[in-house]
């Protein structure tokens, strides 16, 4: 399939893998929607990957690692930057496009998540010009050193909640160093991965050095962490799929990075600072439209302060304004899907059931 024009101004309505420096559909030709969560409409369709998708970026991967491994830091520093500079360029686009598809608020994705993500890659192109490591003579018989090398193809898996700024966050670093990278985001929050294969590609990134797979855990997920030439994995999501992905690639003894979902408390004593206690809840607690690893999912109160820390925290957050992402004064979106959204539905059934009593909203 030709490619298409560069779609940043305006996001397609079909997505496509990248792999070799190539976009290109699924092997066996799968789709599956996109869906708006603000809308609940389909706006677009990505590739259904499988594990032949995975062998042709892997062999592409390998192909391109002895060049991009012993090209140099310079170069890499340079391309990596570039690449930064194209995301920062085109900021106001990928912002859109991430709000449009994980339904979070145009100001956050344009204040917090691109920025982040451009951030990402400049601060890995530079860190690899910096880089040490350490010696330790041995009493004039010898000098122990550490050499750190690239250890070829790697796979990175990125969740849902933070799309582009998460998927950065892997690859920039595993780039820098001189791996090459097999990625796939979340099937629920496709489009700034994509529209970032396209500022690789003008940024003059290699052929094969990052690829770009879209689809199901299960299908593709499970034959990236499963493909024997793949050396290390990078995984943040759900404590299920982790242990999973730890009991898969633990035995061929590859390198592993999970990051696992959390459920914190926020504890609050009575002597605190009241009116920064009250910020800093509402924030933990409804950042992201409550859909990040931070989020304050329990609150502890000692006794003496809760009745007043109740009404306060009823009242302030009556006051955020749920609403269309793309609304100046919408401070909360969509949650990013269907399944999500019956989810806390059945939260709040739970919580009725066992005599519980909903202060807001519900």
């Amino acid at each position: 399939m030709p490619d298409k024009p560069n779609p940043i101004a305006s996001p397609p309505d079909t997505i496509q893998n990248f792999i070799g420096g190539q976009f290109q559909d699924a092997a066996d030709g799968g789709r599956l929607e996109n869906v708006n969560p603000a809308t609940g409409k389909v706006y677009s369709t990505l590739p259904d990957s499988g594990a032949e998708d995975v062998q042709r970026a892997v062999e592409a991967a390998r192909r391109a690692f002895p060049q991009w491994s012993s090209c140099g830091l310079q170069e890499r520093y340079r391309i990596l930057n570039r690449i930064a500079e194209l995301i920062g360029r085109h900021r106001d686009e990928l912002a859109a496009a991430e709000s449009r598809d994980s339904g979070k608020p145009l100001w956050l994705s344009k204040s917090v998540d691109i920025p982040r993500a451009e951030a990402n890659f400049r601060f890995f192109a530079t860190a690899i010009l910096h880089f040490a490591s350490e010696a330790h003579p041995m009493e004039g018989f010898a000098v122990n050193y550490t050499l750190r090398q690239p250890l070829g193809v790697v796979g990175c898996i990125s969740p849902w909640n933070l799309p582009l700024y998460l998927f950065t966050w892997k690859i920039a670093p595993a780039l820098a160093a001189g791996n090459c990278v097999v990625a796939k985001p979340s099937e629920m929050t496709p489009m700034t991965a994509y529209l970032l294969a396209h500022l690789c590609r003008e940024a003059g990134l290699p052929d094969g050095v990052l690829n770009i797979l879209h689809g199901l855990g299960p299908r593709v997920g499970q034959a990236i962490v499963e493909h024997p030439d793949i050396e290390a994995i990078s995984f943040t999501g759900g404590t299920r799929t982790g242990a999973h992905i730890a009991a898969v690639a633990a035995p061929k003894f590859k390198k592993l990075s999970l990051e696992m979902g959390g459920k914190n408390p926020n504890i609050i004593f009575a002597d605190c600072d009241f009116e920064e206690m009250m910020k800093t809840t509402l924030r933990s607690s409804f950042a992201n439209n409550g859909q990040i690893c931070l989020c304050g999912s329990r609150v502890y109160v000692e006794r003496p302060l809760y009745e007043r820390f109740r009404e306060e925290l009823v009242r302030r957050a009556q006051g955020i304004r749920v609403g269309d992402p793309f609304a100046e004064d919408t401070r909360q979106g969509a949650v990013v899907s269907r399944q999500h959204f019956e989810k806390i539905l059945g939260c709040l059934r739970q919580a009725r059931e066992e005599g519980g009593t909903l202060l807001c909203g519900g």
